[in-house]
């Protein structure tokens, strides 16, 4: 009888731990979901229902059920997760605005209209219980939100789900593993930073969680501080023959961060951005033109929420000129806020 209790016991913990402690990614267990008939969470849900199966949803054009709105929804799911102690990360696919709380932190703020987009971040987990919290808003069109983590200091990387694929409990693909960045020469008085919170440290191209992985650091290796973001919550290190943004979380800076200098997102994508400095985010989605006239002939289409460096502007600054995905165009400026730089500094075109 007791071998068979510890055998049901064994088999569970393995379906509890198996997937996130080989690096697999892992939709979870135990969701409880809440919906309500607004952007905001306001009131009392219109419909709440458990999901064995994790969140992985894409309603189209529909809702999650006949009392939910199709549009001008929100939702919050809720749930107890066990993990082993290391680094993971999470990745989150929505469209729209999404938020994720861990352990009552908010870890993820993308609470604004958008396309479908995907953004992950990392996070150093103690062993045992952890309540996430993953909250959703739909605006207009398409609804989709899809949640999943995996293990970083295991032995594979893992790939995400595709969207929409069924939840099906089993080993997950993997992708090539990232080998590890060699270290380079640090120049004797440089700024330096260690990683010391994390076994496996990504490097990206740009300071964000969403922005492309481009390498990884170890835990213990050191690496010249070369940039940082505004905030000083993103470093820029100098790597062997390349350069990579990391969060900072994660570093022991051996001096005063804000020594550092203040660089643009886009100078380690040879973007010509970095001459001005000045980048924008779009408030709408936007026509990108061939000239600063509304006549003037479509070269792209912009969605909501990107984020552009500028290279130049008109003489009343009602047209700016952007690079969006490799092409030269002009936005309507009224339709997008200035995030980093002066704008009085970008040439008149």
């Amino acid at each position: 009888m007791k071998r068979w209790i510890f055998g049901v016991l064994a088999i569970v913990l393995l379906l509890v731990f198996g997937s996130a402690a080989l690096g697999q990614a892992t939709f979870g267990t135990g969701w409880t979901a809440q919906y309500w008939n607004n952007r905001e969470l306001q009131g009392n849900p219109v419909h709440i229902e458990a999901l064995p199966g994790g969140i992985n949803f894409n309603w189209g054009t529909g809702s999650p059920h006949p009392t939910v709105n199709v549009d001008d929804f929100s939702a919050r799911f809720t749930s107890t997760q066990l993990f082993e102690a290391g680094t993971y990360e999470f990745v989150a696919t929505s469209d729209d605005g999404v938020r994720v709380f861990i352990d009552g932190v908010l870890v993820l703020d993308r609470w604004f209209p958008r396309v479908l987009t995907t953004d992950r971040f990392q996070r150093t987990l103690t062993a045992g219980a952890h309540t996430i919290i993953v909250e959703y808003f739909e605006a207009v069109d398409q609804a989709a939100i899809q949640f999943q983590w995996f293990r970083l200091d295991a032995v594979p990387f893992a790939t995400p789900t595709p969207f929409g694929t069924p939840f099906v409990p089993g080993p997950a693909p993997t992708a090539t593993r990232i080998p590890p960045t060699p270290l380079p020469e640090i120049p004797p008085g440089a700024l330096t930073g260690t990683v010391v919170r994390a076994q496996v440290l990504l490097v990206r191209s740009a300071p964000f969680f969403a922005a492309p992985v481009v390498g990884r650091v170890l835990r213990g290796q050191t690496y010249q501080v070369i940039g940082r973001d505004p905030d000083a919550r993103w470093f820029l290190l100098q790597l062997s023959g390349f350069q990579g943004w990391v969060w900072g979380f994660y570093l022991f800076v051996n001096g005063n961060e804000f020594n550092a200098p203040v660089v643009s997102a886009f100078i380690t994508q040879g973007d010509p951005a970095a001459a001005t400095g000045v980048v924008i985010q779009t408030q709408s989605g936007l026509r990108l033109r061939a000239a600063p006239d509304v006549t003037s002939e479509q070269i792209g289409r912009i969605p909501w929420g990107d984020v552009l460096p500028v290279i130049g502007r008109t003489a009343g600054g009602d047209w700016y000129q952007v690079v969006f995905r490799g092409t030269v165009g002009w936005v309507a400026a009224a339709y997008t806020r200035v995030i980093e730089g002066d704008i009085n500094s970008v040439p008149v075109q």
